[in-house]
Order: structure tokens, then C-alpha cells, then sequence
């Protein structure tokens, strides 16, 4: 029932933010930073890329908050403006070129990372007993090759553990798309991690 206390608190810290209280803002992004962060990280595949998709993501729920009707859970909107964040950051040509001088086996990638070292620990998934860096590092660039929809849904799923209704709602893909891009996708990785084993 934890799930439902952050979401009472979560409730609350909108409703004073609605009511004035600007600082009831920076309480949601002290408890949902981490979360948005490691998202699009796993996303974008670059920690300073993720760093400016999860602060545009905090500003952009920031200028939207006060017409935020809580029909759906404070995290499941936000994740929703994280991934389109991250979708429109992919797509910019800026980004592409970017990404086309870098290389993915330079040590930037390697450094330990707070973000790396929880992932596997807090969030369920089948990438759970590939714990140790070296394995992080290439389903990362694994999950760099895929396209942003089949990337969104196994991120969302498989790294941060969303429910199918929840991936739904953050997308608005049906769930049917969800699934199948779903699978897809871990076929993909499951090829890419085979050949490289």
C-alpha cells in the first residue's frame, strides 16, 4: 500500500502548489528526480543528455501543474513529458549529429553512475541477472539501436517496471501495440546480447 501513500502525498503537494505554495514543487521533484532521471538516461543512453531531458521534463510540468487534474497519478504524467521529451530529443537533428561523433566504448560511458548502480537493484526485470557493468554497458547500446516506439515501452517496462495500464496511459499507444512492440524489442535485445556473449 506504499504506492498509495506517495500518491496521497503526491496529491497534496499538487494541491498546495495550485494553491500558491511554489515550494510544494520542489518536494515532487526531491521525491520523483531519481526516477525521471534514470528513465532517460536508459532513453537517450547519455548522462548529460538525461540530465537536460529530466530538467525540461520539471519545467515543463512545472508551467502545467496548475491545470494538472490528478485523473491520473502525478508519476504516470510525468513520465508521459519525460518520454515525449526524450522522443523530441532523438528525433532533433542536433542530437542525431551529436550522437554520430561519439563513441559508445569511450570511458564517458564507463565511469560508475548512481543511476547504473540502482537500476537492477530497484526495478524487476529480466535484465536483472546481468548485474554487473560491462553487461549494463551493452544493454544500453543495445537499447540504443532500437526505435523510440520499442524503445519507450521496454524501458518503461522492463527497466522501470511499469504496469501494462500504466505504459498505456504514459504512451497512449493501445495495449495491444504495447505488447507487440514489447516483444519485439526484447527479441531484438535478446539477439544483440546472444551475439555478443
Amino acid at each position: 500500500m506504499g504506492g498509495e501513500t506517495v500518491t496521497v502525498d503526491d496529491a497534496a503537494l499538487i494541491q498546495a502548489f495550485q494553491a500558491g505554495d511554489r515550494e510544494a514543487f520542489d518536494q515532487l521533484v526531491i521525491r520523483h528526480k531519481d526516477r525521471v532521471f534514470t528513465m532517460c538516461y536508459w532513453f537517450v543512453g547519455d548522462h548529460a543528455e538525461a540530465g537536460d531531458c529530466a530538467q525540461e521534463t520539471f519545467i515543463k510540468a512545472y508551467r502545467s501543474l496548475m491545470r494538472f487534474r490528478s485523473e491520473s497519478a502525478f508519476s504516470t504524467w510525468l513520465y508521459r513529458i519525460a518520454v515525449n521529451t526524450c522522443k523530441n530529443r532523438l528525433k532533433s537533428s542536433q542530437y542525431r549529429k551529436k550522437k554520430k561523433t561519439l563513441s559508445l566504448d569511450t570511458p564517458h560511458n564507463d565511469h560508475d553512475c548512481p543511476v547504473g548502480e540502482g537500476i537492477c537493484d530497484t526495478c524487476p526485470s529480466p535484465l536483472d541477472e546481468l548485474e554487473n557493468k560491462g553487461r549494463r554497458t551493452l544493454i544500453q547500446q543495445a537499447i540504443e539501436t532500437l526505435p523510440p516506439e520499442q524503445k519507450s515501452v521496454v524501458v518503461l517496462r522492463d527497466i522501470e517496471g511499469l504496469s501494462y495500464d500504466e505504459i498505456v496511459e504514459i504512451t497512449g499507444y493501445g495495449l495491444g501495440t504495447v505488447k507487440s512492440r514489447l516483444a519485439r524489442a526484447r527479441q531484438v535485445l535478446r539477439d544483440i546480447l546472444r551475439s555478443v556473449r
